[in-house]
């Protein structure tokens, strides 16, 4: 199982925040954008998510190559 990056976690925490603030907005044109941008967010952590999995595959199988080498 991977853990979630630390730049996966900051994209996460902005979404929630950004998410929160829209929700006390009365204004509806300034509450959609703020989930709009809350929606970016946790899209992005995904994407950080996905990406920084691969990395650690990558390295794994890396090193698992090299044992197998040796």
């Amino acid at each position: 199982m991977v853990q979630i990056s630390l730049r996966g976690k900051a994209y996460l925490e902005t979404a929630r925040t950004l998410f929160r603030a829209a929700q006390t907005k009365t204004d509806s044109a300034i509450a959609g954008q703020l989930k709009a941008l809350a929606d970016d967010y946790e899209r992005r952590a995904e994407k950080a998510w996905h990406v920084d999995a691969a990395k650690a595959f990558a390295r794994s199988a890396a090193t698992a190559e090299r044992e197998l080498r040796a």
